[in-house]
Parts: structure tokens; sequence; C-alpha cells
């Protein structure tokens, strides 16, 4: 599981919630890219849940594991649509869960937007934060921010929340490889 990392110290584009929101529903999209099923059962799942600091009730079944894994797809869609499409999926997947945005502040978070009760699916609540999180990125003009790895043998998502919009890749290991290919075919050119 790639961990992303967001803008520089001090130099916050979006807030931190969100910040976090983004590289959760990346993080997820991963699990299930180029190939790899990084959620092959529920312990995994509870795994992903635990690191990501997911809140709310958890059935630790195969029927929860099984519409989260339906859920990345769906999700992974936004990451090769234009902005309109993404704001009617996004307007799609708050819809069909039932969002309903409400305040809260709980486990040392300051206030944050939650739009489902913390008893609904967690499929659900990870549908509709996704759902909540684009629409924000969409809202202030940046849904160019989500990206594909630019590593040829990479599919990872990514969200570039540099200053400068300067991320290419998913993580150190793909932007390592590429430089290093790069640079050795410079120098058997040269």
């Amino acid at each position: 599981m790639t961990l992303l990392v967001g803008g520089e110290r001090g130099q916050m584009l979006f807030a931190h919630d969100t910040e976090v929101s983004l590289n959760t529903t990346a993080a997820l999209v991963n699990t299930a890219r180029g190939g790899r099923e990084e959620l092959p059962d529920v312990a995994a799942l509870d795994q992903f849940v635990e690191f990501w600091r997911w809140t709310g009730s958890r059935t630790h079944d195969q029927k929860e594991l099984d519409q989260v894994r339906q859920l990345r797809p769906r999700l992974a869609r936004l990451w090769e649509m234009t902005e309109d499409e993404a704001a009617y999926l996004v307007n799609t997947l708050l819809r069909d869960a039932g969002a309903l945005p409400q305040l809260l502040k709980h486990d040392g978070w300051d206030y944050h937007i939650h739009a489902t009760t913390l008893d609904a699916p967690l499929a659900d609540r990870m549908a509709v934060e996704a759902a909540m999180v684009i629409a924000d990125v969409i809202r202030v003009g940046e849904f160019g921010r989500l990206r594909v790895c630019a590593a040829d043998d990479c599919a990872d998502v990514l969200v570039d929340l540099s200053k400068n919009r300067s991320r290419r890749f998913c993580s150190l290991t793909c932007a390592n490889r590429v430089n290093v290919a790069a640079f050795r075919s410079r120098r058997t050119a040269g």
C-alpha cells in the first residue's frame, strides 16, 4: 500500500481532512491496480481500515469486503473522467448512499464533515467520503490534480498535492526507477 504525501509543510492546498480523504481514496483505488489484489480477505480490509483510521461500525465479513471491492472500479473511473463526468459520478455516489452532510468532532479531529451515519455500511461511507472530497476538488477547480503514475509499468493513481503541480509518480520507487532508466539510456546513447 503506497502512502501518498500531501503538499509542502505549511503550504496546505486543501484542509487536512480533505488531503487525508484524497490520499485514502487513491490508496483504496490502488489496492486493485496493475492486476494485483491488495484486499484478498477480510483481514486485509481490516488492516486497510485501521491504517487509514476509518471510524464507524463494521461487519468484518465477506459481504462487506465484496462491497468495498465493488466500489473500487467506480472510484478508479474518477481518474479517467472529464470534470463533468466526475461531477455526475460524484452526485450518483452521494445519491446512492443517501448522503446527509453533517459536522462532527471525534477521535481527536476537530469539526469536519461526515455525510453518512457512523453505522452506514463501510462501502457506503467510503463512497460518500470519496464523492465529497472529489466534489471539493472539482469545486475549487483542481480536478487536474488527480493523475495516473507516469511510470510506463505502473497503473497506480495519485493526487498531486504539490504547490507547483509537478508530481508525476505515485512513489519514490517509481520515480527512481524511471530516472535511473533515463540516465542509463542517456549514458548508453552518449
